[in-house]
């Protein structure tokens, strides 16, 4: 089994529970949920004339390679009432592959590690609860330097709220 980090945001109607709705359902499509960060309410990046959201990061292991676990996830996006739309804009689920045990693919269709990884903080303080001494594969900084020195100074608010 691969150890894997997926990155979940919603923006739209009760971000909580679809949260709640992906993570269920990442279990029943064969990925064994190990793990998962607090819940942090975030401000939008890139498009800001939407509503913040909420963002978590869940650890998972799988058997699936890579571009079978992106097909996965891009139909468990759609079956959860993810819409094409607005690029960056508001959307119900969000699912991104962060990590991939330290893989590094590089395609049209698929970047591991995340492109962004290092400059989102919404990720970066999730990403932390779970490792937080884990290293960039391809820069070999831990999650902690990449959050300290990030550039995005935009506001993650870590929740009570758990799933």
């Amino acid at each position: 089994m691969k150890r894997v980090f997926l990155s979940l945001g919603s923006n739209l109607g009760d971000r909580v529970a679809h949260l709640q709705r992906t993570i269920d359902r990442l279990s029943a499509s064969g990925l064994a949920v190990q793990r998962v960060s607090a819940l942090y309410r975030t401000e939008p990046v890139d498009f800001q004339a939407q509503s913040w959201f909420v963002n978590c990061v869940v650890e998972v292991a799988t058997d699936l390679m890579p571009m079978q676990l992106l097909k996965t996830l891009k139909g468990l996006e759609r079956a959860l009432g993810r819409r094409p739309g607005v690029s960056k804009g508001p959307r119900a689920i969000d699912i991104d592959i962060l990590l991939y045990e330290n893989v590094v693919v590089r395609s049209a269709a698929l970047t591991i590690p995340h492109a962004r990884l290092s400059q989102r903080r919404f990720v970066l303080a999730p990403l932390r609860d779970l490792e937080p001494h884990l290293r960039h594969p391809l820069t070999q900084r831990s999650v902690i330097e990449m959050l300290a020195e990030t550039a995005d100074k935009s506001q993650v608010i870590r929740l009570k709220e758990e799933l």
